[in-house]
């Protein structure tokens, strides 16, 4: 059963308290779940992978690129190698393709060894420099630019709301509490812990896990005197067609060079093909617009090291925020001057591979200050949602006949059936969004960016959470699709 809270709160107490429910603070959350412990995840949207989790680049870095030393070093590169296993006990796509970084200048070769020499100090495996030539043989649409280029075979690629999902939901079927639309707006010292002072109410707890992303400064700087200032990175990204999904095999890096800092250009685990992201530093932690400009700017600079890009077949753009700590590091730990309050802080690339490791090394930590031992009946797997179209046509037939519903198509261009969605809606951490649907089982993810499938997906949620068409949302309260005052036209708010 869903250990999911929405209702206010009165007297509640925990022994850690984790805020935000992007990939980092799932992570911990399924880690902390081993120990004998009482935790809640306090989420100020409607879901998890809500922020930054779910508009990134879908890497999984090598770790060749970190300094040595340095935490996005140890962690990228423990997160990597857990990430394959992980896959496999919560049932969420990845694959390691491989990634290439290309160099497409002589002059910037030695800066190529000098990737390829950090790579080998940090520890990656089977790193290897290639020429142009073997570069082509390998992916035919590389540029004839390309001199040289790094090869990484560990590099991989995930799907993060699979990811953020099934982290999730392993959390909370092992006891871990989530309140969604559950913003923390103080936190106050006491003389057990913490309170958190939520929208909701507040959460009394021993510790506190901060993992609220592009927000993690102001929560620090709540209770320490050493202020964290983190600067909101944005980057957009093109999202191509499946049809362009085979125009690359690996993951298509741009070695910085004399023409700039490039963008990569990467198949995604369900087909589509994917270039970018921009940089750009703003203002607004909640800036994440697309313009005009900056797709034109990932086509230029795409191009440089992929040839024949098919930007016709573009379905979608859009933006996420990185949360840039200006010490360029991730901040991990327990804060010097506030006993038992926990970072999760700074979390940009590689934040997304170094998930797994980021949450085993806090859940640790927090387990050991708190004297927690391991539960005996940890649950380590998890089953995703059904997809009929990875059965065999036998298997496939079963389904249908001892649930029809799987055999009636709602999402035309990702072949979505209406069980899929009535799964995604029922099971752990159900959704409650139409984004929600998104992101568990792609309806309204693919060509038509959900032109034809609105309709029926908006009756089925409706009809599986007791609410009326109007009550529907895009994602967080107040992106209704439906308005009852203007006689029920359609219209997208969010």
């Amino acid at each position: 059963m869903a250990l999911m809270k929405e209702e206010n709160m009165k007297e509640m107490y925990y022994d850690a308290a984790i805020i935000g429910g992007g990939v980092i603070g799932c992570a911990i959350a399924r880690e902390l779940a081993r120990y004998e412990l009482k935790v809640c995840l306090a989420e100020r949207e409607e879901d998890v992978c809500s922020g930054t989790s779910k508009a990134n680049s879908a890497i999984v870095h090598a770790g060749y690129d970190a300094s040595f030393g340095s935490l996005k070093a140890k962690f990228n590169l423990e997160g990597s190698l857990m990430m394959e296993e992980l896959s496999k006990k919560l049932d969420f796509p990845f694959q390691r393709n491989g990634s290439l970084v290309l160099c497409l200048s002589e002059e910037d070769v030695p800066a190529l060894h000098a990737l390829y020499e950090k790579g080998v100090k940090n520890g990656v495996s089977g790193l290897a420099i290639l020429s142009g030539d073997q570069v082509r043989r390998m992916e035919p649409n590389a540029s004839e630019r390309t001199v040289a280029a790094l090869y990484a075979p560990t590099g991989g690629i995930v799907c993060p709301f699979g990811l953020t999902i099934a982290l999730a939901e392993n959390a909370c079927d092992n006891g871990v509490e989530f309140f969604f639309h559950t913003e923390v707006k103080e936190i106050e010292k006491t003389s057990g812990g913490y309170d958190l002072i939520t929208s909701k109410g507040v959460l009394h707890t021993a510790y506190v896990i901060n993992a609220a992303g592009v927000y993690a400064d102001r929560f620090h700087n709540l209770v320490s005197d050493k202020k964290l200032t983190i600067i909101p990175r944005k980057g957009d990204y093109l999202l191509l067609d499946k049809e362009a999904g085979n125009h690359v095999s690996h993951t298509m890096f741009q070695l910085p060079g004399k023409m700039g800092k490039g963008v990569l250009v990467t198949p995604t685990v369900h087909g589509n093909l994917l270039a970018g992201p921009t940089a750009s530093d703003v203002e607004e932690k909640e800036d994440v617009k697309t313009t005009a400009k900056e797709g034109k700017d990932i086509m230029e600079k795409a191009s440089w090291g992929v040839k024949d890009i098919p930007f016709r077949q573009v379905i979608t753009s859009f933006s996420g925020l990185r949360a840039h700590e200006v010490g360029g590091d991730f901040i991990i730990g327990e804060v010097f001057d506030a006993p038992g309050f926990f970072d999760a802080a700074g979390i940009e690339s590689p934040g997304l591979t170094s998930a797994p490791a980021i949450g085993k090394y806090l859940a640790e930590l927090v387990a050991r200050k708190a004297g927690a031992g391991k539960k005996e009946d940890f649950k380590e797997t998890r089953k995703g949602i059904t997809d009929p179209r990875k059965l065999t046509l036998e298997e496939r037939a079963r389904l249908i006949k001892n649930d029809p519903r799987y055999g009636t198509i709602i999402c035309r261009c990702e072949e979505v059936s209406e069980g899929e969605i009535v799964d995604c809606v029922n099971r752990t951490l159900g959704a409650v969004s139409l984004d929600g649907i998104k992101r568990r089982v792609r309806a309204g993810m693919g060509r038509c960016q959900a032109g034809f499938c609105m309709p029926k997906t908006m009756e089925i949620l409706a009809r599986e959470t007791g609410r009326t068409m109007e009550e529907i949302c895009k994602n967080r309260p107040g992106s209704n699709l439906l308005d009852k005052e203007d006689g029920g036209t359609a219209h997208d708010r969010a």
